[in-house]
């Protein structure tokens, strides 16, 4: 089966989700414009080169589709896991990534934005940030859930909630509350079981670690370097004996000197040197990926001068690189004692398996482009950006076994000469480099220009799938 009969049964599959038929040409359209190679993908863009002679109608088309159309992004991001999952070789591995990601933004009517930290800048920022669940095995990984963080400004704001469309039932919540939402919806979805991977803005979470315990599942999470731990050699002294017939007998553990809690840094800076060894996780782009890694067994500290007994053993994780005065990162992992050293490693940088799909989601699939204000806009314009990433993802998997990146570009027809993006001189100076909106080259240059295919045999727009 070719390319474009695959991406027609794939279309036929979620559209079956929207639950109305006149939304159907619609999804097809802006899926498809996702996937060609133009440097702007906001809805203007999508429409001109889905549509270009009939721009300003394909342009409300679209609009309507992704902003004020009723479907269900929840729906649909099932069905796209459902269609990416049998490529992904779960077997070999599952994993449930819990990551966010920030996108900038000038203003401050756009739904959600605030001053706030924003990842892809590195630092504090004016930008809206959303969490995400991925579904991960070796091969692959895919986001499952993927929802708009609501700052409690935001939360308690009335007059903003109503203007940018926040439902009624969405409350302030914190990111690892939203996670810890998202990874009980793929549990009663019957989303297969999967190691929980998060960085520290997450595992820092006592009520996260727990959550993630109480729903049975094994995680392995980055924590900061001040997080309180017990060790064998240092534990808490039991509750103190009852001496009277008289009172309520002691229940709570207690701390006294040489019965505190250390950091991590401090149990990392007190292990012996045959304590730690070279592990190589990777191959990277010009060398193997390994560094120095200790493992050993505590219990966490956090908040237990309230409990009778201490807290389960886990397994504390330390990477210290030979040429870093000290440990550079930290995880705390709900995981068999009999784990190996190797396999502790491997579950940990598995998580940033995220940051390639975020980078591909955001430059090939133009997931941060998005040009509206409103709640549910945002949304169905991350899911339609999701499923056309699945649907290469997959082509990716089944093609190359997910070793070689794939071309998320695809052969398009050039604008028509008369063509000109609102807000533009109609006599304005050409500058096909500089212009948004202008239509960018395809594959290197010494290569022939390839026939333009019509994709799902629809006239409009000339497009065929390239894969590298």
């Amino acid at each position: 089966m070719g390319a474009l009969d695959e991406f027609e049964r794939y279309m036929e599959t979620l559209c079956e989700r929207l639950g109305h038929a006149d939304r159907q040409r619609g999804f097809i359209e802006y899926s498809q414009g996702l996937m060609l190679p133009i440097e702007r993908k906001s809805v203007e863009p999508l429409a001109a080169h889905t549509d270009p002679w009939h721009v300003s109608a394909k342009h409300q088309s679209l609009h309507h589709m992704v902003a004020k159309s009723d479907w269900s992004d929840e729906a649909v991001l099932d069905g796209v896991r459902e269609w990416v999952a049998p490529a992904l070789g779960l077997e070999k591995g599952c994993y449930w990534i819990v990551d966010d990601t920030g996108f900038p933004k000038n203003g401050r009517h756009s739904v959600g934005v605030t001053r706030q930290y924003c990842g892809q800048l590195g630092k504090q920022d004016n930008c809206q940030v959303a969490v995400s669940l991925s579904l991960a095995s070796p091969e692959g990984s895919l986001p499952i859930a993927f929802r708009l963080y609501l700052p409690e400004e935001w939360a308690a704001d009335k007059v903003r909630r109503q203007k940018t469309g926040v439902p009624e039932d969405i409350r302030f919540a914190t990111k690892p509350d939203i996670a810890l939402a998202q990874i009980q919806a793929a549990q009663a979805t019957g989303v297969p079981a999967g190691v929980v991977l998060a960085d520290a803005g997450y595992g820092n979470s006592l009520d996260f670690r727990e959550g993630l315990t109480a729903l049975g599942l094994a995680y392995c999470v980055g924590v900061q370097s001040n997080t309180g731990v017990w060790t064998k050699e240092r534990m808490p002294l039991p509750p103190k004996p009852r001496t009277s017939i008289r009172g309520r007998e002691a229940t709570r553990l207690r701390r006294a000197p040489g019965h505190t809690p250390l950091s991590v840094k401090e149990v990392a800076c007190q292990l012996p040197a045959r304590a730690w060894r070279t592990v190589t996780w990777r191959q990277g782009t010009n060398a193997r990926l390994s560094s120095r890694f200790a493992a050993l067994r505590v219990r966490a500290a956090h908040r237990d001068w309230h409990r009778c007994a201490p807290r389960e053993e886990e397994w504390l994780l330390i990477d210290w690189p030979r040429q870093e005065s000290e440990p550079v990162h930290y995880w705390l992992a709900r995981l068999p004692a009999t784990t190996t050293l190797r396999t502790l490693v491997g579950m940990a940088m598995m998580r940033w398996r995220i940051e390639r799909d975020y980078q591909e989601l955001k430059q090939e699939f133009g997931l941060s482009h998005y040009e509206g204000r409103g709640w549910r806009g945002f949304h169905h314009h991350a899911t339609l950006c999701i499923a056309a990433y699945g649907f290469l993802l997959t082509t990716r998997l089944k093609t190359h076994g997910g070793c070689k990146k794939n071309s998320a570009r695809s052969q398009v027809s050039l604008l028509p000469k008369a063509y000109t993006p609102r807000g533009r001189r109609k006599n304005a100076a050409p500058r096909s480099r500089l212009d948004r909106h202008a239509a960018l080259s395809v594959g290197p240059r010494h290569r022939s220009c390839t026939r333009a295919l019509s994709l799902l045999r629809v006239p409009k727009p000339k497009v065929q799938f390239m894969t590298q």
